[in-house]
């Protein structure tokens, strides 16, 4: 069975998980794996010489139990509960996988605010190596401009997808 695998990536709080669920409204057969669902417990996590918690570290993620996720819906592709407009079970199975171990880059503005030095001294750090790390992967990669809003995001993303789909369901008919 084709399967379809989306990777979302980028920065600690840049709309990874926005952008995925919004995507997984729209597309059919379409299921998310959130890499924030594999953070291992804060008794595991690792302190910095400043006191914070290294939660911006592959070392922080139990990435033994997200790959047998992953493997799991590559073995048996579960089909999303949402239902789009004029889909219908024949689509190819989607997986969105998100996480802030891929590349993207939005400014920082929550409540509350990072404790001083934090963003600067360790999560931007930590973002550039994975990023640096990624840019040696020759897999296809289709970088956002982050200061782009939500929905021109979505709009790009999610029309940038069903070019792409098209052309996986013409190979498979020509296959």
């Amino acid at each position: 069975m084709n399967t379809f695998v989306i990777g979302i990536g980028g920065v600690t709080n840049g709309g990874k998980t926005t952008l995925a669920k919004n995507l997984q409204k729209h597309l059919p057969n379409c299921s998310v794996i959130s890499q924030d669902d594999f953070f291992k417990p804060e008794s595991e996590i690792e302190t910095d010489k400043n006191g914070f918690l290294q939660y911006d570290v592959l070392e922080a993620l139990n990435m033994e139990k997200m790959m047998s996720t992953i493997s799991g819906w590559m073995e048996s592709p579960r089909h999303s509960l949402v239902s789009t407009d004029g889909e219908n079970a024949e689509e190819i199975p989607i997986l969105i996988i998100e996480g802030f171990l891929l590349f993207n880059y939005n400014t920082r503005v929550y409540e509350p605010p990072d404790p001083p030095g934090y963003f600067d001294g360790h999560v931007w750090p930590m973002y550039l190596k994975h990023r640096r790390e990624m840019e040696d992967i020759t897999w296809e990669i289709v970088y956002l401009d982050g200061t782009k809003s939500e929905e021109d995001l979505f709009s790009q993303v999610y029309e940038d997808l069903k070019q792409e789909l098209t052309k996986q369901k013409c190979l498979q008919v020509t296959a």
